[in-house]
């Protein structure tokens, strides 16, 4: 760490301590040349997640999208907004431990598909035919059948 008084590149330690948010960590160091001493801060460097839309667009991504797509799907239903940001917390992790990146807008509906077929069937069907845009009537009985056909085994 250089020096803001002397710019000389060596300094020491005296003191560290985490911030109360622990986000970052504050030090108080000393310069070996001059014995001036100062504060630096270190962060962890975010690098913003990029989803790839289908178009092929690309924008930073965004929970708040998830937990509108997911309150639409379960209008109506009887699931909790708690709930909600419980999944939606989830469906987070997942895709910030998997990605690094970039996530394609297919994984992150894939991902929200397979949270609301554990809650909530129709919220399920709902988000599915929205998202995966049933074209007509066979899509969508299509997708119920796979439902049933779960229950069933």
């Amino acid at each position: 760490m250089k020096c803001p008084s002397c710019q000389y590149n060596e300094t020491k330690v005296i003191d560290s301590r985490l911030n109360s948010d622990g986000t970052s960590i504050r030090r108080r160091r000393e310069c070996l040349k001059c014995e001036k001493r100062f504060t630096t801060y270190e962060y962890v460097e975010n690098v913003p997640l990029m989803v790839v839309k289908r178009d092929g667009r690309r924008q930073p991504f965004d929970r708040e999208k998830i937990i509108s797509g997911i309150v639409k799907a379960c209008e109506k239903r009887p699931v909790s907004i708690d709930r909600i940001e419980t999944i939606t917390g989830e469906i987070e992790r997942t895709i910030q431990k998997k990605y690094d990146r970039e996530v394609e807008t297919r994984d992150i509906g894939e991902l929200i598909m397979e949270k609301l077929a554990v809650l909530d069937e129709v919220a399920y069907v709902r988000f599915a035919s929205v998202y995966r845009q049933f074209r007509d009537v066979n899509q969508f009985m299509r997708e119920l059948k796979l439902i049933l056909d779960k229950e069933k085994k």
